[in-house]
């Protein structure tokens, strides 16, 4: 059974910093794709970053430069580097693993944590 456990958010004023953690157990992780999303209140989920088997990312334009994506295979951990919040980065922030092809459209992504909140405060 496919789990993905995040832990890292919390509450922080603008131009902070938040690491965000995902463990993820009942696969081997190195061979899916895996993502960032978040939701904001009365939102839809929008994707944040993924990384695929080869370690590519694709990041979501109003992230790019301020997030950043990392994993360690050994631990089965993924991690979201987050630097410069605004309050627009507000919003509960979603782990999720796919197959091998992973577009930053959530319903493409089969499995998801539970999720983790971030507040950023102007």
């Amino acid at each position: 059974q496919v789990q993905l456990v995040e832990s890292g958010g919390g509450s922080v004023q603008a131009g902070g910093s938040l690491r965000l953690s995902c463990v993820a157990s009942g696969y081997t992780y190195s061979s899916a794709c895996m993502g960032w999303f978040r939701q904001a209140p009365g939102k839809e989920r929008e994707g944040v970053v993924s990384i695929d088997v080869y370690s590519a990312t694709t990041y979501a334009a109003s992230v790019k430069g301020r997030f950043t994506i990392s994993q360690d295979n050994a631990k089965n951990t993924l991690y979201l580097q987050m630097n410069s919040l605004k309050p627009e980065d507000t919003a509960m922030y979603y782990c999720a693993a796919t197959g091998t092809t992973c577009p930053l459209s959530a319903g493409f992504w089969e499995y998801w944590g539970q999720g983790t909140q971030v507040t950023v405060s102007s």
